[in-house]
């Protein structure tokens, strides 16, 4: 294939892929409220910062037939060592920050090290670095540890708009993007580049100093990871070890999807910035259109897949041959008719969707609105949507929304995830909803985004996990926090009989939650259980799985241990299979979970009692406080709310109370079916 010929197949990628934009900016312009705006475009850009530092960074990188899997994972030890020299080492913010570009650069003349001098394949360095800098990362904070309260001139870098409009991380990346396309497409290096990707053999006899170039691309990557996540620490307002977990796969996708050749020898700047921005304003028209979000995975899939697919017959039939020009023009023209029926097919896919939701939201589930009656938007987010404790909660908000006559957007990040329970409050509040609801993951991270919500006039509660006061109108506390480590405590001292050890298995050692139960727990053992010991605390990240890993791990650690307490709806039945499994009659589990989770292990005896509430409730109470609010009938200083069949419900100050925890046990448990 001739350089001209291998130039239009470029453009006509990119043209394939601007029609695509242009394509879902059509259809969610028409069904998605508040799209097409200045205020949600602006909002797009503020949201592909990071992710696009990463993708403009590894475009060159792959260029040249490498990968970066470590970017990710460069990201949270960055943010870690800016915070704590901020924080901890007394730096200033300035020192603090140069620090951690320092620290990126480092990580990726590492990688360049041994990719560049050593000819190790990229792969495989950049995977062992992906685990390295996130184990530096998890090390230092001990995986609970974060950093806050940083200076208000430093947070501008992430929260703040240039003249009321323009996102101030806007800047740097437009920077970014003209460096990278200079460097890639203007100079010398950017050639070598190119010529390394067909052949680095043919580019070192062209005498292109290969290995330069390719520590130049790894070091620029590892600086560029840094970048975003002082970028990302400003935006949460926190700086933590998890900080860009799965971005680096993402970046890979807008790459790729932006026609860059993952063999290496093809690609351009504004391809992965078209690539980049057809996942953001996916994501972004999904949202305002209140459409599930694993929608954004399945359509950018479809492209991804067909788009790897023609690149892999294009770097087949692009090998040396005998010259056929005709045939291989046809291979293309094929290739190309491929992309653009994936274009269409992704189109048709998201303009259904969308009419399905239109006529569901039309038709509603509940009862037909008065005549000029209006129905409020109540949009609700879980921590994680497919965690069974919140699925329950659920099916008790949706109760509600019937009874109320309201519409109900029930939305949020399939696992605990601060920064995406962010880009959510972020679309809801360009959607103008009429009221919000967050089980917060992380306090501190969302606490920005809930005071922009009640600035623009959206009230704002926190149920199941609570926020910084002045972020929220309300809390919806299903327990007293005190309860809550009372019980729990109480029943493992019962157990043990006022002596012995026992282990807590959470759901993630940055819970705020759940680390406030932990708090109570500590206090009740020294006040009134001094022979009772917590030997350790063990996280799950609400997953049953590694809850089962966890605690067979602790029942050969400590071979003394007669009390599992889970405090995660996971983690109970996840412990509870390791007990059974280990045929420890000895040791019982208790903890905070479903009762339909763990009803077969309180038969068997390995579960001795789940502490919880009603969670069905939970939601159902939720979604009244959250449309009292919305309707002006819950206003500040109220006492009580009515609150349909659990009747009038009592307000203490700021905390709507759903009632004191209750104790599942065998003599109960078959009454619950939730």
């Amino acid at each position: 294939m001739g350089a001209r010929e291998a130039s239009g197949l470029v453009r006509r990628r990119e043209f394939a892929l601007a029609a695509i934009l242009i394509l879902e900016i059509a259809v969610f312009s028409a069904v998605g409220p508040n799209f097409f705006s200045g205020a949600n475009a602006m909002e797009a850009i503020r949201l592909a910062v990071e992710l696009g530092l990463l993708a403009v960074a590894l475009t060159p990188v792959i260029v040249t037939g490498g990968i970066d899997l470590s970017v990710g994972s460069m990201m949270g030890l960055a943010a870690v060592v800016f915070g704590k020299l901020w924080h901890d080492g007394g730096l200033p913010i300035e020192w603090a920050a140069l620090a951690a570009l320092a620290a990126g650069a480092t990580g990726g003349g590492l990688n360049a090290l041994f990719i560049a001098r050593f000819g190790l394949p990229p792969l495989i360095v950049t995977l062992g670095s992906y685990s390295l800098f996130r184990g530096l990362a998890e090390g230092v904070t001990g995986g609970a540890v974060s950093f806050s309260n940083f200076p208000a001139r430093f947070l501008f870098l992430g929260q703040g708009y240039l003249g009321g409009f323009l996102p101030e991380q806007s800047i740097v990346f437009a920077a970014a993007i003209t460096g990278y396309w200079f460097l890639l497409h203007r100079t010398v290096a950017g050639r070598g580049l190119y010529a390394t990707g067909c052949s680095a053999a043919a580019a070192r006899y062209g005498a292109v100093p290969v290995a330069r170039r390719l520590a130049l691309v790894y070091v620029l990557s590892g600086l560029m990871a840094s970048a975003a996540a002082l970028i990302y620490v400003a935006h949460l307002g926190q700086a933590k070890a998890d900080a860009g977990t799965g971005y680096e796969l993402m970046a890979i996708t807008a790459v790729v999807l932006g026609g860059t050749s993952i063999f290496g020898g093809e690609g351009t700047i504004a391809g992965t910035v078209l690539g980049l921005f057809a996942i953001v304003i996916l994501q972004d028209g999904l949202r305002l259109a209140a459409l599930p979000s694993e929608l954004t995975g399945i359509l950018t899939g479809l492209l991804l897949v067909v788009t790897i697919g023609v690149n892999v017959v294009a770097g087949v039939s692009s090998k040396p041959r005998a010259p056929e020009s005709a045939p291989g023009r046809a291979m293309k023209n094929w290739q190309l008719a491929a992309l653009c029926a994936a274009i269409l097919a992704s189109g048709v896919i998201v303009a259904t969707s969308n009419w399905i939701l239109v006529r569901s939201l039309r038709g509603g589930l509940s009862a037909p609105a008065s005549p000029g009656a209006k129905r409020p938007v109540i949009a609700v987010m879980p921590k994680a949507k497919g965690d069974p404790y919140f699925v329950s909660c659920r099916a008790g908000a949706e109760q509600a929304a019937a009874e109320l006559n309201a519409d109900l957007i029930w939305d949020g990040p399939t696992e605990m995830d601060p920064a995406k329970q962010n880009e959510v409050v972020e679309g809801w509040i360009t959607r103008k909803v009429d009221a919000i609801a967050v089980a917060v993951a992380n306090g501190v991270a969302i606490s920005t985004v809930l005071r922009k919500a009640r600035a623009h006039g959206i009230p704002v509660i926190t149920w199941d996990a609570d926020a910084e006061r002045d972020t929220r109108d309300y809390f919806v506390d299903q327990a007293t926090p005190k309860g809550i480590g009372d019980a729990l405590t109480d029943e493992a001292a019962r157990i043990l009989k006022g002596h012995g050890q026992f282990a807590i298995v959470t759901g993630a050692l940055t819970a705020a939650n759940q680390n406030e139960w932990i708090g109570f727990i500590r206090e009740r053992l020294a006040a009134k259980y001094p022979g009772v010991k917590l030997a350790v605390i063990r996280p799950s990240d609400d997953d049953r799985d590694k809850a089962f890993a966890e605690t067979q791990t602790l029942l050969k650690v400590y071979p003394d241990l007669k009390v599992v307490m889970g405090i995660s709806a996971p983690a109970v039945p996840g412990a509870a299979e390791a007990v059974k499994q280990a045929g420890r009659a000895d040791v019982k589990v208790i903890g905070l979970s479903l009762p339909a989770m763990c009803k077969p292990y309180i038969h068997a005896g390995v579960i001795e009692a789940v502490v919880l509430w009603n969670t069905r409730d939970l939601g159902y109470l939720t979604v009244y406080a959250a449309t009292a609010m919305a309707r002006g009938s819950l206003k500040d200083g109220a006492r009580s709310l009515a609150a349909g069949r659990l009747g009038t419900i009592a307000i203490a100050g700021d905390r709507i109370l759903l009632g004191a925890p209750f104790i599942f046990n065998k003599a109960n448990i078959d009454r619950f079916d939730f």
